[in-house]
């Protein structure tokens, strides 16, 4: 059996808005702070690809902690693995991030909508795995009959049994 390691990694991220006025027109700025939960490092950024270096980082050093005992190659092609979710975060992060500061309630509305697809896809998907409307309850005919292939075979095994017996002396 396959030897399973499980690491975590946890962020949490905050954001602070600056509106001011420059040349008499308003202008709005974020600014954010990551921590990474697990050993309290944090780095304040106003570009998320700070946030997301620090994330590598902080996932790079976990992996290789984890797969300190593999040989070099391998514990890269591992780390280089690990990234993966970094790189989908990434590339879709900042636009979610962006669209969500814009306007949350739509952000949040698509959201609940994404987790409402995934909870019929799954109700879909175990209602076809087990089609409960073709169950029925065993009527009393099913039960006697069930009772008859027991007590028939009950008695196909104490004959078999007799002739072991008869058999072995």
């Amino acid at each position: 059996m396959a030897t399973k390691s499980k690491q975590t990694a946890s962020f949490m991220i905050r954001f602070n808005q600056n509106i001011y006025e420059e040349d008499g027109e308003s202008q709005v700025q974020w600014r954010g702070k990551i921590s990474h939960v697990q050993d309290g490092d944090a780095v304040s950024f106003a570009d998320m690809n700070k946030a997301m270096d620090f994330i590598k980082e902080k996932l790079t050093i976990v992996t290789k902690n984890a797969t300190d005992h593999k040989p070099d190659q391998e514990q890269e092609g591992l780390i280089d693995k690990s990234l993966d979710i970094l790189k989908k975060v990434r590339s879709t992060g900042p636009k979610f991030l962006i669209d969500t500061l814009k306007d949350p309630k739509k952000q949040v509305t698509q959201i609940q909508d994404q987790i409402q697809d995934q909870i019929s896809q799954v109700s879909h998907e175990i209602s076809n795995k087990v089609e409960i409307d073709q169950w029925r309850a065993a009527s009393k005919n099913d039960i006697k009959q069930v009772r008859e292939e027991i007590s028939t075979l009950t008695d196909l095994v104490l004959q078999l049994s007799k002739k072991m017996d008869a058999l072995s002396k």
